[in-house]
């Protein structure tokens, strides 16, 4: 017969039991000594912080017949029936495998039924966020007004995805994650009544790699626990968890802040080579950085749960690194921890990252550009040497989200040169942008040239904002860092130069050009309705070439030496 589960034998069973939710659990008690037992809760927060087990307890409480003042007393006949799970008054329903509109149906007819030993009949929905949307309709009216001896508990790690009607006829309660000292408090106490030993630095390992779970510490504290036949040390807990020593991170650490990068590879590989998990390593490593940001910037005391020699050693060697290097291998870190779940080579990330983390400041903006960015930028020298305009603007794009290249100011002019039948005027010496024009930003000509595709960007924001843009306005002018746009009717200006509506568009603006765009609105000088019934018969003869040119025909004969030189609708 196999062995309990740790976490399931040390379910809590009493509202004294539940770490570190003393917002929850003194709401609950208040509400059941008041008679104020509401009919519908939501219960969110990280998964292990205890939102079943309060749940459970709730069905407890409301249904204890015991003589006791506190509930639940865990001594009459129905509250041991709930313990064991053979009270038929407590259902508990999988959402994530029961979702459909058919089950919740099915629950919507049985709820009526009144309890058959218990005041309350409860309901708890876990995974409540996996319902389907008409499962969703279907509970909405039976949750509004369920009959009097109906409580639903709905248990979510992601309460963003719950509809809005539903969480507002729900008293909602979120479970925090619990901090450190409470679950090293929690794992003592369970190591000691299972005649378990182990060191307290190896009861903070296993907390730290819980993170704020106390269901995945006690699944740890259960694995460690073959080893019951000696106490467990951190070295132990090391090799089975697969994390690295603390003397490999602070090594590490040190490699990076001296920016010895041999030094660092040495120390990545003989570590993985070790057997410690890469994912696990560049985690560690982060949390280590991290203590070395908050000892720069002097937070550390607080936030921060090392020992005397580590905070020393921290505070160390954040007096030997600037802040903008620190930050840079941080985001490297946070990278490559990201990518290590799909890397191929698991020791890629953590060695381009330290690259990374040890590159001079002048050439971390060039690294952290997006692979396209860098590859296109390297196949094209002649571009960058003809148009010097556009090499501040992509020195200047953030190095956290991807961008389109800008193309530069002159891309036009550039474009003609092929097109002069005079080989001695191809390249004119005279026209070259003078230094002035290099933060001039790009030209009205190219803003109409990639109006569509600025359209595009502003419909992955908001498609209101974009249907709007779409046909009633168009660019005329561009100086600085301000688009003009001339709109053909007063009310689509109006509705543009709305706060939220102009940062939509001011947003999608900056991100194709590379760095930040505002717009000015204007009236189009003219009759705005006529202007705008040219432009939509010029996308209409736009769109019947395009058509006419992509037919096969066509293009057999233009392959042949034809030309399109007009394009007329067919008569009769």
């Amino acid at each position: 017969m196999s062995a309990q589960a740790l976490y399931r034998k040390w379910r809590s069973q009493a509202f004294d039991e539940i770490v570190a939710q003393e917002h929850v659990t003194r709401t609950l008690r208040n509400a059941l000594r008041d008679g104020r037992v509401a009919h519908a809760y939501l219960f969110t927060g990280p998964r292990g912080t205890g939102k079943t087990s309060m749940a459970r307890l709730l069905a407890k409480a409301v249904n204890c017949i015991g003589e006791t003042e506190e509930k639940p007393c865990n001594q009459c006949a129905i509250c041991r029936s709930i313990t064991d799970g053979s009270s038929l008054d407590l259902i508990e329903i999988d959402a994530a495998s029961n979702r459909g509109i058919d089950e919740v149906r099915d629950l919507r007819d049985k709820v009526n039924f009144r309890p058959n030993e218990c005041r309350y009949r409860v309901y708890i929905l876990d995974e409540a966020h996996m319902l389907t949307t008409p499962a969703f309709n279907a509970l909405l009216k039976t949750l509004e007004e369920p009959p009097a001896h109906a409580i639903f508990v709905l248990v979510t790690t992601e309460p963003q995805s719950i509809p809005m009607t539903i969480i507002s006829r729900c008293q909602r309660f979120d479970f925090h994650r619990i901090g450190l000292p409470e679950i090293v408090a929690h794992l003592q106490h369970v190591a000691a009544a299972e005649g378990f030993q182990i060191t307290a630095d190896a009861l903070e390992a296993v907390a730290r790699q819980a993170t704020g779970s106390m269901r995945d510490a006690l699944s740890l504290l259960d694995q460690l626990m073959a080893y019951r036949h000696e106490e467990i040390t951190l070295t132990r807990v090391q090799e089975i968890l697969g994390s690295a020593s603390g003397e490999a991170v602070s090594a590490l650490a040190r490699a990076i802040v001296a920016s010895d990068v041999p030094q660092g590879l040495r120390l990545i590989n003989d570590t993985l080579d070790s057997g410690v998990d890469p994912r696990q390593f560049s985690k560690e490593l982060l949390d280590y950085l991290r203590g070395v940001l908050l000892a720069k910037i002097g937070g550390e005391s607080a936030l921060v749960n090392v020992t005397k020699e580590t905070l020393a050693e921290m505070r160390d060697l954040a007096n030997r690194i600037p802040l903008e290097r620190l930050m840079v291998a941080i985001r490297a870190y946070n990278q490559a921890g990201l990518d290590l779940k799909e890397a191929v080579h698991p020791r890629l990330p953590l060695e381009m990252a330290l690259v990374e983390a040890t590159l001079p400041a002048e050439r971390v903006a060039v690294a952290s550009q997006p692979v396209e960015e860098q590859r296109a930028a390297a196949m094209q020298p002649e571009a960058r040497a003809d148009a010097p305009e556009s090499v501040p603007a992509a020195a200047s794009r953030p190095t956290t989200q991807r961008r389109r290249q800008e193309p530069p100011v002159a891309a036009p002019a550039v474009q003609e040169i092929p097109r002069v039948p005079a080989p001695q005027e191809a390249v004119p010496a005279e026209p070259m942008p003078a230094p002035a024009q290099v933060d001039s930003g790009p030209s009205v000509a190219w803003f109409t040239e990639n109006w569509k595709d600025i359209l595009a960007a502003v419909r992955v924001r908001n498609r209101s904002v974009e249907a709007l843009l779409n046909r009633s306005c168009e660019p005329v002018a561009a100086n600085g860092n301000v688009l003009t746009l001339a709109f053909f009717h007063e009310f689509h200006q109006q509705k543009i130069e709305q706060a939220k509506n102009r940062e939509v568009v001011e947003a999608a603006i900056s991100e194709m050009v590379g760095r930040p765009f505002g717009i000015k609105c204007v009236r189009y000088e003219g009759d705005g309705a006529q202007r705008a019934a040219q432009q939509e018969r010029k996308e209409i003869k736009e769109r019947q070439e395009k058509a006419i040119e992509s037919d096969p025909i066509v293009r057999a004969m233009v392959d042949r030496g034809g030309k399109i030189t007009d394009v007329r609708p067919l008569e009769g």
